[in-house]
């Protein structure tokens, strides 16, 4: 039998357009509306979430996905010596667990749970803890029923602020909405004791000194078809009382604060108190952070 000379073989051009750059260049979008998610993210995996019954996962990856911390937190606890694997000590970074073993953290045993993520628009008079000593009124009572698993809130809303508040029991999500270097948006609707000056408006705009340093709001205006106290801020500054201190330096007295987005995530269609869990476009828009 005559075999196929490979010399003679015509050479496929393939080569030639690998070696071509691409005149498309794809972007990676900043924090925004939900259509621009829409555009740019990636389809959603179908995969399920890891399952210990299934197949092994890393000891850190496990960690995160039952809550206790995120990925980079889990490694330090783990060097640390308070993760135990079938009653061992396990420092190993990248240690694999098994469907048969039993994780326990500071003593407790730690069982995979599903990711959960909910929205709550919080009212006031509500603290952002997960208890209080003083039996005051925490924003945990107002998601109990969410879901079976403990979720927790993605940074915090002052006692008197209302609005946005993302619960997660997603570690490697939540530091990524909270760490500055994202940079992740909030819109504040503000509403003053007093008319808010142009002057201070600009001022808003090109910044203020505070006691821990520089602060400026990435865009400020007055709310459309609103008062001339009511006043549009956005920030991703994620720094304790933010919002109520910068308007105090101005010497203005803060009477009502509502977070009205946080990332992608809006108070549409969600009455005060109430919540609802995230959709797999906006979950999907979360993780691209």
């Amino acid at each position: 039998m005559n075999r196929p000379n490979k010399k003679n073989a015509p050479k496929s051009s393939t080569g030639a357009s690998k070696n071509k750059k691409s005149a498309n260049t794809t972007f990676r979008p900043r924090s925004g509306s939900p259509a621009t998610a829409k555009k740019y993210a990636k389809p959603i995996s179908k995969e399920p979430l890891p399952d210990l019954n299934k197949e092994e996962i890393r000891l850190n990856k496990f960690l995160s996905n039952a809550g206790i911390a995120s990925r980079r937190e889990a490694d330090v606890l783990i060097q640390a010596g308070n993760v135990t694997v079938n009653g061992e000590i396990v420092t190993e970074l990248g240690y694999k667990i098994k469907p048969t073993d039993v994780v326990k953290y500071d003593g407790a045993t730690i069982k995979s749970e599903k990711k959960q993520y909910v929205l709550l628009n919080k009212p006031k008079d509500f603290i952002t803890t997960m208890d209080d000593p003083f039996g005051r009124k925490t924003v945990m009572s107002l998601v109990r029923k969410a879901c079976k698993e403990r979720v927790y809130p993605v940074g915090r809303l002052d006692r008197e602020t209302t609005g946005v508040l993302l619960f997660t029991n997603d570690g490697d999500l939540a530091k990524r909405l909270t760490h500055p270097k994202h940079q992740v948006r909030k819109i504040y609707h503000v509403e003053l004791e007093r008319p808010f000056l142009h002057t201070d408006m600009e001022k808003l705009r090109t910044g203020i000194h505070l006691d821990d340093g520089m602060i400026k709001c990435d865009q400020a205006e007055y709310v459309k078809n609103g008062r001339s106290s009511e006043v549009g801020v956005e920030i991703h500054s994620g720094k304790n009382r933010i919002v109520r201190r910068i308007f105090e330096k101005l010497g203005y007295t803060v009477v009502k604060l509502d977070r009205v987005q946080f990332a992608c995530l809006t108070k549409k269609d969600l009455s005060r108190g109430m919540y609802r869990h995230l959709t797999e476009q906006e979950i999907a828009f979360l993780k691209m952070i």
